[in-house]
């Protein structure tokens, strides 16, 4: 059906073109012979064709062109007749003899551009009869293009300021009229065209309309062309005029592009002195109508008109235009009580973006746009429209961008009531925003109220929102997310200590709602923002003062052991080792022996009960040598009590590898280098004899059950610990002791029952000339190794 319709069309614009250029022929003719009659006699019936009612829009349109073009040749040619002494004002006389209304009136609108330029009427009076005549034609499709000619051909001859046609005093208004005046009887042509017809056809009808729009609105561009018109013209004459027109056609599409068109075509500082008048017209359009892009468009005008020069400032606050521009969304929103969310969201939206332009130092504005935005959404809940989501968060994203500061945007009491709105995922985007804003502008974040007031907006990353289940997480996004919060967490600071520990607890209090999933990462960073404190504190007399308040290690320590205890939950329990080692370490530096002491009993706890993995208990081992080693707090007898739990954990490892190599690092809690009280060269002894037997001990069950005796790396590992402690003056660490075990291990290595391992022979040799080495250096050192045999 539709085929056919379009067929029929194809054959209907063939047949019009075929007349208008058979008609174009002789009209041609006529004009190269000169002949004034003939001429405008084929000319009335080449226009003819465009009397048609059987053509689509975009079809008429096709027609129409090729009639301009030779509409343009016939004026030529009129002017030339003038020249030649044919009266002007007998030629428009004559053509009025035009048999049907539409050639006659295409035939005037051209005699009549020729009329005007050659001055012997004032162009007012010319462009007036001629505007007048058109209403001749009331058909909507033909009497658009009829108009859409004449605007065309009096476009450069209206009689405006500075014109060759300009005329008397009142020759801007006469211009003004007729721009008016023809655009007046085009929009009601262009409302009229959505009744032509059956109803099923009303979408296509309005598709139509819509190609046509631009006939229309040229009036209006040529309208903002006029030079004459100054503000108080525009102010009080044409604006008023056009939204009359906009208002009463009462249709959808005519209001909406037309309150586009003038927000285009209008300069911005008119905008901004006739702000009242244009916005009240607002309220009045249809429902139906885009309301939110007409005014979001106006708005992002004036603020790049803002941006363009600081001068143009104090306009803007002379006429208020804030309060009006939030008052006229208020009232539209009103007035449209079927607005989508989007809709009101986008207002806001822009209006903050106008505001944050205009109103930089005015956070009260800002603040303000946020809480009516509350209030319009207020009862509608979580925002589920991906559209009004996309708004909200370009809305929050707005003052982020434009301060680069955070802590301003905490300032704005409505920030997190808007957050509210948005669903979930949502919710962690802006809050995973909101952190990259701080990292990217290195924001400080000092204090523990901006601390509260930051983390209130970023709780969707912080805790469970609700609703929210685990299984619906993704577990790369989720690590992303905790890690941005973990580096937030470090980003927090302050000078001074007692602030610091109050942030410390404001972080504490968030974070420990998170649940057993998140606290893995939000505990250490905190922990270590805590030892950075202690750090600060260190020396510190307790309480100098003698302030109850006062900050002070123990009382960290305190928060530390609390925080810690937290991971339990989840459970962590190597996680929990490493932070509860960590805490002790700093407070040997702090000389508490008693936190020290309590924090390690929690680190054995940990390793006793938790831990059980047997890679987990060799990790947790040397993380425990090492911690011990470096402490110098403890007495003898709480040293002695700590060491021997620790060689017994060692020598209690699954594995006989496992238990030799922490059995000989255990020899170094005997032997610390720069602390003459805690160097037992007889126990370093003792430890390295223990990792020896159970090297042996291990070879022989890997014999037992494989039939070799395996490496011979522990063996070499044991050497290069006697070495260590020979080297350091233990003592106990004799020459032969390292002699024999030198021969132990070749005899090994040469025996048929080792197992070849290239590693453990390259680390025999490496050690053997090391040996050779400290020889050749000579000096007290090179006598000490002179008795070695390698």
């Amino acid at each position: 059906m539709i085929s056919d319709v379009a067929e029929d069309e194809e054959k209907w614009l063939a047949a019009g073109i075929a007349g208008l250029q058979q008609n174009a022929f002789y009209m041609h003719r006529a004009l190269d012979s000169n002949n004034l009659r003939d001429a405008l006699k084929y000319s009335a019936q080449m226009l003819s064709e465009l009397r048609t009612s059987k053509l689509s829009p975009h079809k008429y349109y096709e027609l129409y062109m090729r009639a301009f073009d030779e509409l343009r040749k016939l004026e030529m040619f009129f002017k030339e007749e003038t020249r030649r002494g044919c009266s002007i004002i007998d030629l428009y006389e004559l053509v009025q003899h035009a048999g049907n209304i539409l050639p006659r009136l295409y035939l005037l609108c051209t005699v009549g551009s020729v009329y005007i330029k050659s001055k012997e009427a004032p162009a007012k009076d010319v462009l007036k009869d001629l505007v007048e005549m058109c209403r001749g034609i009331q058909h909507p499709l033909r009497g658009l293009f009829l108009r859409s000619y004449l605007s065309q051909v009096s476009r450069d001859k209206l009689p405006d300021i500075g014109s060759e046609y300009e005329g008397d005093a009142d020759t801007v208004t006469d211009a003004v009229e007729f721009v008016l005046q023809n655009f007046t009887e085009m929009n009601k042509l262009w409302v009229r065209m959505q009744h032509q017809g059956p109803a099923r056809d009303k979408e296509k009808r309005e598709k139509e309309r819509s190609e046509l729009r631009d006939l229309v609105g040229k009036n209006l561009h040529v309208l903002s062309q006029i030079e004459g018109i100054d503000l108080d013209m525009y102010k009080d004459g044409v604006l008023p005029r056009v939204l009359e027109q906009v208002v009463n056609c009462k249709d959808e599409l005519a209001q909406f592009y037309l309150m586009d068109c003038i927000i285009q075509v209008f300069p911005d500082e008119y905008h901004l002195q006739t702000l009242d008048v244009l916005l009240g017209a607002c309220p009045l359009l249809e429902p139906s109508v885009d309301i939110k892009t007409v005014l979001s468009q106006l708005m992002e005008r004036l603020s790049n008109y803002a941006a363009s020069s600081t001068e143009v400032l104090p306009e803007f606050l002379q006429v208020e235009a804030f309060s009006k521009l939030s008052n006229a969304i208020g009232k539209v929103i009103e007035a449209q009580v079927d607005m989508p969310t989007v809709g009101v969201v986008t207002l806001y939206s822009s209006l903050l973006t106008f505001t944050l332009h205009v109103h930089p130092d005015r956070l009260d504005y800002a603040d303000q746009v946020l809480g009516a935005c509350v209030k319009k959404l207020s009862g509608k809940g979580k925002i589920t429209d991906s559209k009004a989501t996309k708004q909200i968060v370009a809305l929050l994203t707005a003052p982020l961008e434009k301060y680069n500061d955070i802590v301003t945007a905490l300032k704005l009491s409505n920030y997190p009531h808007v957050m509210e709105y948005l669903d979930n995922e949502t919710n962690k985007v802006m809050s995973t925003v909101i952190i990259q804003s701080i990292m990217k502008n290195k924001t400080c974040i000092s204090t523990s109220d901006k601390v509260e007031a930051l983390f209130e907006l970023v709780k969707g990353l912080v805790k469970d929102l609700d609703g929210t289940l685990h299984d619906e997480i993704d577990e790369d996004d989720f690590k992303e997310e905790q890690n941005s919060v973990s580096r937030l967490i470090q980003m927090l600071y302050n000078e001074d200590p007692e602030e610091m520990f109050k942030v410390i607890c404001t972080v504490k209090k968030h974070i420990l709602t998170g649940g057993p999933k998140r606290l893995p990462f939000t505990v250490p960073p905190l922990v270590f923002s805590c030892l950075k404190l202690v750090r600060q504190l260190q020396g510190q007399e307790e309480n100098p003062f003698g302030n109850e308040t006062s900050t002070t290690p123990k009382k960290i320590f305190q928060l530390l052991n609390q925080t810690i205890e937290a991971l339990s939950i989840v459970p962590a329990p190597e996680l929990s080792l490493q932070l509860y080692l960590q805490c002790a370490e700093a407070a040997n530096d702090c000389d508490l022996e008693p936190v020290a002491y309590e924090f390690f009993t929690q680190a054995y706890i940990l390793y006793e009960e938790e831990i059980s993995d047997s890679k987990a208990q060799v990790t947790a081992i040397h993380l425990i040598v090492g911690t011990l080693q470096r402490m110098h707090v403890f007495g003898v007898e709480n040293r002695d009590t700590l060491t021997h739990k620790a060689t017994g954990y060692s020598a209690k490892l699954l594995k006989k590898p496992d238990q030799c190599r922490a059995v000989y690092a255990c020899s170094h809690l005997f032997w610390v280098d720069d602390q003459e009280n805690m160097k037992d060269g007889e126990r370093v002894l003792l430890c390295l004899k223990r990792a020896l037997r159970i090297a042996n001990a291990a070879q022989q069950m890997t014999n037992a059950t494989r039939g070799s005796t395996g490496s011979v790396t522990l063996f070499v590992e044991i050497l290069n610990k006697y070495l260590y402690f020979f080297e350091k003056g233990n003592p106990q660490i004799t020459i032969s002791t390292i002699q024999g075990l030198i021969e132990l291990i070749t005899t090994e290595m040469q025996s048929d029952s080792t197992t070849p391992d290239p590693a453990a022979d390259a680390f025999f040799a490496s050690t053997l000339r090391y040996i050779q080495f400290q020889k050749q250096k000579g000096g007290a050192v090179g006598e000490k190794y002179e008795p070695i045999k390698v």
